[in-house]
């Protein structure tokens, strides 16, 4: 059974920074592209950022702007998410999700086989 395990959520203030984490299981970890998504109350789920199979190739969403990175340790089945210089607007739910298409990453939900439960993130301004 596949498991994806977000956590590192938490409440901020406007500026600060959090790192997230997304721990899986029940998969050949290395063989999937992984993406970070979020959901605002109201909202449609968005692409955040995407990291291929290897690492070498990372995708971010156009409103990140340079404040968040992506990265994974695949002998520890983890990929992470660094929010930094966080505004009231990212907060959000964000998702970790795994796709094993072609190993790189994808900015469509569709794209993605497996999804956690998400983890809050509350900026407060």
């Amino acid at each position: 059974q596949v498991q994806l395990a977000e956590s590192g959520g938490g409440l901020v203030q406007s500026g600060g920074s959090l790192r997230l984490s997304c721990v899986a299981s029940g998969l050949v970890f290395s063989d999937y592209a992984m993406g970070w998504f979020r959901q605002a109350p109201g909202k449609d789920r968005e692409f955040v950022a995407g990291i291929s199979y290897s690492g070498e190739m990372t995708d971010f969403g156009n409103f990140v702007k340079g404040r968040f990175t992506i990265s994974r340790d695949n002998a520890k089945n983890t990929v992470y998410l660094q929010l930094n210089s966080l505004k009231p607007e990212d907060t959000a739910v964000y998702y970790c999700a795994a796709s094993l298409g072609y190993g790189f990453p994808s900015e469509l939900t569709s794209s993605y086989d497996y999804w956690g439960q998400g983890t809050q993130v509350t900026v407060s301004s």
